[in-house]
């Protein structure tokens, strides 16, 4: 009773959730798509099974056909069950005058058609939840059942998925979501270009967020995230196909025909794993709560439609469909054939890449024989092959999860001896490239630390920032290291997808644990040098974090009820693409700022290079002194005590500095030869005025210095003009100079 009432309930409920989500709908119907036979006995082949149900007329219409080797007297059952609750159950008698249908009455010896229609009962009609006609990728079926009129044997079982025509897999979604991809790599490449004209960098100086890579990590952990070994409810599915492209798996009909034959080649089995299979077969996946997303399909005789005739394809088969293998095939791509796809993509994408960059020195070299070649693109001519390195460079690591996901997959299941191979040696390659460059920049840094005491020299050193800024230029100079934990994350998260595959239990509670230690992680450093891409990054680690918990209601341990996975399935698509259109939102803006905005490690270097080379131009008579380059702080420190003897004084200090500072030029003026005021200070070396061991001055006259401090000058002992040193820097003030 309690359970009829706990029913009742959720029905209400999800015709109350349609009729807010949709308001006034249109037409109300439910069809089927494809079949798969359920356990008919092998003197029964059914070819083609459709139904359809109208909600306004609550009438359902069916066509089934298919041949038979005895004659005799059926009943017909028709079973409808929407989101694990059974909505409609009805049996008839084909031969009843109220429920006639001619040819199954009997059914006959050989080919036969059946059509009819059956008006459903308002009591049922009003059973089906609103919720099945409105909401995308409906977790239906329709089994339609023959038994035998005179023992009630099951002679035929047809299964077969309903949906309302409405889905989450538009190719409009993947369109956008490529364009969001686009625009951001746009954006990121605008401030590549600026940075390869003026010599600063050869590949790519990182914009503010979101970048590229925040972009396509997070597509990409979309699409991971649609191959966890757990019971997604369709409609979560049908969205996480959308974001299949960013993880290599294209549905190229010729591109996977050309792989199937290399595997044929190389010992690869073909048999019920090939693009063509995929093609030919109408496969509809079961899902229940006693088996999960490992979903072990019982499949008896599945046939497929071939014209007019009908083949049988295998008797009494059982398969186990995975995450992977299950998200593959959804966009047509056999599980065995995902290595290579993403194989063959990258190498497309890299020729592609390495082709456009060629394609623009050779502009270059063109322009700079028969034109006046631009100066602020010769950077990039010098660092064109560092260009292209880095390039490859940045698509491995960013690529790497998804590399360390396939390559092991590809292990698990063997196949072909030549994928395997170039599974282990592009992911050998892979690796070996980030350990190369994580031991460099680690060396790099634990030196400058012994010489400097910090690794700043990572982003101020010219040559430290060319070779190795693609792996920290994003973070703050005290957490240069975190693209080695970051790394680690991808790897693990390669792993716990692939290794785990079919286990879904511990698929999740692995993924909640990493998730949140990322989470933690960036919380506690914050280590981004923008403040924008600390919070970019942040919300995306707490919105995979809640994604994860989510994943744990369709665990199949859990056994949770499906209209409850339904509708968490819809808030984890809500959650997502609401981060999707922030990010969408932000890469636009990013790409209007590109253009004027550069990157503070950058900034910060050339400043420090221009100040440098003022400081290379320097002369005694330059009024950019050393003294001025010095902060008032710096001087302070270095002044001497009252006590100190002249020989210690500047600037005979031991520090060596030499000071530049007003004084009586080096002219006709000497203070035997005239009785006038002494003339205006003027710039002059101390040192012209005075040796080593000179007695101290005499102060006789006073002079008002720029800030009101009286300063005196006099003429010392020997007949020079007498200035102290120490006074006179210890009073002035710099902004003066």
């Amino acid at each position: 009773m309690a359970r009829t009432a706990s029913k009742s309930t959720t029905r209400k409920a999800l015709c109350m959730g349609a009729m807010l989500m949709t308001g006034v709908m249109g037409d109300q119907i439910l069809t089927t798509t494809g079949y798969v036979d359920c356990g008919s006995l092998p003197s029964i082949t059914i070819s083609e099974l459709s139904m359809t149900y109208d909600n306004n007329a609550q009438t359902i219409t069916f066509d089934i056909e298919g041949t038979s080797t005895n004659s005799q007297n059926v009943t017909a059952t028709l079973d409808v069950t929407a989101y694990g609750i059974s909505a409609f159950t009805n049996s008839f008698n084909p031969c009843d005058p109220k429920t006639l249908v001619e040819q199954l009455c009997p059914l006959p010896n050989g080919k036969f058609v059946a059509r009819g229609t059956q008006q459903v009962p308002a009591q049922y009609a009003s059973m089906i939840p609103g919720i099945a006609f409105s909401v995308p990728d409906i977790s239906a079926e329709a089994v339609m059942k023959l038994n035998s009129l005179d023992d009630n044997s099951m002679v035929a079982c047809i299964q077969a998925q309903v949906t309302n025509g409405k889905t989450m897999s538009v190719p409009a979604v993947s369109y956008v979501a490529v364009g969001i991809a686009g625009v951001s790599l746009v954006a990121t490449g605008m401030s590549a270009v600026g940075g390869a004209m003026s010599g600063s960098s050869a590949a790519g100086v990182a914009v503010a967020g979101p970048s590229f890579t925040d972009v396509a990590g997070w597509f990409q952990g979309m699409a991971m995230s649609g191959m966890l070994s757990v019971n997604y409810p369709p409609i979560y599915r049908s969205f996480a196909k959308n974001f299949a492209f960013s993880v290599g798996l294209i549905p190229w009909n010729g591109l996977l025909n050309s792989i199937d034959d290399f595997r044929a080649k190389t010992g690869g089995n073909l048999t019920e794993d090939s693009v063509a299979y995929l093609r030919n077969l109408t496969m509809q996946l079961e899902q229940d709560d006693d088996t999960g997303n490992s979903t072990e399909l019982s499949l008896s005789r599945l046939v497929r439609r071939q014209g007019d005739g009908t083949e049988s394809i295998s008797d009494q088969v059982t398969q186990t469909i995975s995450g992977i293998k299950n998200f593959a095939e959804s966009v047509s791509v056999p599980k065995s054939d995902v290595f290579m796809t993403a194989l063959l993509i990258v190498a497309i994408v890299i020729a592609s890449v390495v082709t456009g960059i060629l394609l623009v020195k050779v502009i270059l070299e063109f322009w700079s024989l028969y034109g006046k070649f631009p100066e602020s693109l010769t950077g990039f001519r010098k660092h064109y092959w560092r260009s292209i390195a880095r390039t490859i460079t940045t698509l491995i690591l960013l690529l790497y999860g998804i590399w360390v996901l396939y390559c092991v997959f590809q292990f698990t299941l063997g196949d072909s001896w030549a994928a395997k191979l170039l599974a282990g040696l592009s992911l050998g390659i892979f690796t070996g490239v980030l350990m190369f460059f994580g031991f460099k920049i680690w060396s790099t840094a634990h030196r400058l630390k012994a010489q400097h005491g910090d690794a700043a020299k990572l982003y101020e050193d010219k040559q430290n920032w060319l070779k190795y800024s693609m792996f920290y230029e994003a973070y703050k100079k005290s957490y240069w290291w975190l693209f080695m934990p970051v790394i680690l994350y991808t790897f693990i998260k390669g792993c716990i997808v692939a290794a785990g595959d079919g286990h879904g239990m511990a698929q999740t509670a692995i993924s909640f644990v990493v998730e949140l230690a990322m989470l933690a992680l960036l919380v506690f450093t914050r280590p981004f040098e923008r403040r924008s891409s600390n919070i970019i990054n942040i919300f995306i680690a707490i919105v995979r974090v809640l994604s994860v918990i989510c994943v744990f209601v369709f665990v199949e341990e859990f056994n949770v009820q499906q209209t409850t996975q339904t509708v968490m399935g819809v808030v984890m698509i809500a959650i997502q693409s609401t981060l999707t259109v922030a990010l969408a939102l932000l890469v636009g803006w990013n790409a209007i700022n590109a253009a004027i905005k550069m990157n503070p490690h950058r900034k910060r270097r050339k400043e420090m290079e221009k100040l440098r080379g003022d400081q290379d131009d320097l002369t005694p008579l330059d009024a950019r002194n050393t003294m001025l380059i010095k902060s008032k702080a710096d001087l302070e420190a270095s002044y001497p005590s009252e006590h100190d003897h002249e020989e210690n004084l500047p600037p005979y200090s031991k520090a060596g500095d030499r000071y530049y500072a007003p004084s009586i030029p080096e002219s006709t003026y000497h203070p035997a030869l005239s009785s006038g005021p002494s003339p205006n200070a003027m710039s002059r070396d101390l040192t012209g005025s005075r040796q080593p061991g000179d007695a101290s001055p005499n102060y006789t006259q006073g002079f008002a210095s720029d800030d009101g401090h009286a300063n005196y000058r006099g003429h010392s002992s020997d007949g020079r003009d007498g200035v102290s040193p120490y006074d006179f820097v210890g009073h002035q003030k710099y902004s003066g100079y």
